[in-house]
């Protein structure tokens, strides 16, 4: 069974910077587009990020564009979220999923993995 691991919370100041890390365990052959989601306490689970395999595809939040990037190295099957400009509203549990297809998606159910998420607080 696959599994994934986030890392690389944290709590930093308003316009600071993480990078959170997934690393997935179990089989890591099949070439699964990743991505990247995040839930603040008494909200729904919203979309941040999301990646192809072949890492030319992605796509953003408009929430985090142009502050977030995601990007993945699949020789370390490593899918990374480069968190810059924080605000607080930023703060929330960042979760790492990951679906059985190339193709990079934006809702939640269109993905079969899920890491227990890492959490992220930005204070002001």
């Amino acid at each position: 069974q696959v599994q994934l691991v986030e890392s690389g919370g944290g709590l930093v100041q308003t316009g600071g910077s993480l990078r959170l890390s997934c690393a997935p365990s179990g089989r890591t052959l099949s070439r699964n587009a990743m991505g990247w989601f995040r839930q603040a306490p008494g909200k729904e689970r919203e979309f941040v990020a999301t990646i192809s395999w072949s890492g030319i595809n992605t796509s953003y939040a408009n929430s985090v564009k142009g502050r977030f990037t995601i990007s993945r190295d699949n020789a370390k099957n490593t899918v990374y979220l480069q968190m810059n400009s924080l605000k607080p509203e930023d703060t929330a549990v960042y979760y790492c999923s990951s679906r059985r297809s190339i193709a990079a998606a934006t809702i939640s159910t269109a993905y079969d993995y899920w890491g227990q998420g890492t959490q992220v607080t930005v204070s002001s």
